[in-house]
């Protein structure tokens, strides 16, 4: 793995969602493996804590200069277009370039509401922050990116298992998951010319807050509740830098990273 480019300069990663579970520990994982990373969030002091969590575990080289990359913390409602263009703007302004966007950030919404019963505020702001959210980022990237010297650069999508297989009672989420995969083909269709690779990553049972109350019991096709397995979010970040350091020329299109023996295959 290599956090430079060809150039022997430093790669620059956006990742938004930075300040908390999975796109904290994905920070983490390319901060520490020398990479420059914009994170993007709603609270600047939990993408501040991301930032100190990556520095405190950056190891030093055999030179004596520090190992991982420099982090930039930008607040960001990525629902809003102006705050997006800001983002790109600042990243752009303190790095030169981006070479990744991790496009993360995302709400499930109301949990356990029946589709008769779901407010349309709260639809709106699932598929505000998960779908259009998404695509807001990944256009600002999409536009750096092809305008860029060297051109080009990677985007991956956290889609989710419920991309493929809905939990009951979660008709935004599912909806806007299974949207995100029409955007990443999309994406990844009309970025060959410039060199913009796009992929997914598909992610089942990663141990965040999130995801807390599935150790305990969650509900399942028929009608129970059940505890289920999580997995370790490092094994998320250490799948996600893989497919971010591989060149332009090879891409994972889509992968699947989940807790072995959740119920995914067959579920319902």
């Amino acid at each position: 793995m290599n956090a430079k480019r060809t150039d022997g300069r430093k790669r620059i990663a956006v990742v938004t969602g930075a300040g908390s579970g999975i796109g904290r520990a994905v920070a983490v994982e390319l901060l520490r493996g020398g990479w420059s990373v914009a994170l993007a969030g709603r609270r600047t002091e939990t993408l501040e804590e991301t930032a100190a969590l990556a520095a405190g575990a950056a190891a030093e080289t055999a030179g004596g200069e520090p190992a991982g990359g420099e982090p930039l913390a930008v607040r960001t409602d990525v629902s809003r277009p102006e705050d997006v263009n800001a983002l790109f703007a600042a990243t752009v302004e303190r790095f030169g370039r981006v070479d990744l966007l991790f496009n993360n950030a995302g709400t499930f919404g109301p949990g356990g509401v029946p589709v008769e019963e779901l407010p349309y505020d709260a639809w709106r702001h699932v598929v505000d922050t998960n779908l259009n959210g998404a695509f807001l980022c990944a256009q600002a990237a999409y536009r750096q990116m092809k305008e860029q010297d060297p051109q080009g650069g990677r985007i991956i999508n956290n889609g989710s298992i419920s991309a493929h297989t809905p939990r009951p009672l979660s008709v935004a989420y599912t909806a806007t998951k299974h949207a995100l995969t029409g955007l990443t083909k999309s994406l990844s269709l009309d970025g060959r010319p410039y060199r913009i690779a796009v992929g997914q990553i598909d992610i089942g049972n990663a141990a965040t807050d999130m995801t807390k109350g599935m150790q305990t019991g969650a509900l399942q096709a028929n009608g129970e509740t059940a505890p289920e397995p999580v997995m370790d979010v490092a094994d998320v970040a250490r799948t996600v830098r893989h497919m971010a350091e591989l060149p332009l020329e090879a891409n994972v299109q889509f992968a699947t990273v989940l807790a072995t023996t959740m119920p995914y295959v067959g579920r319902g």
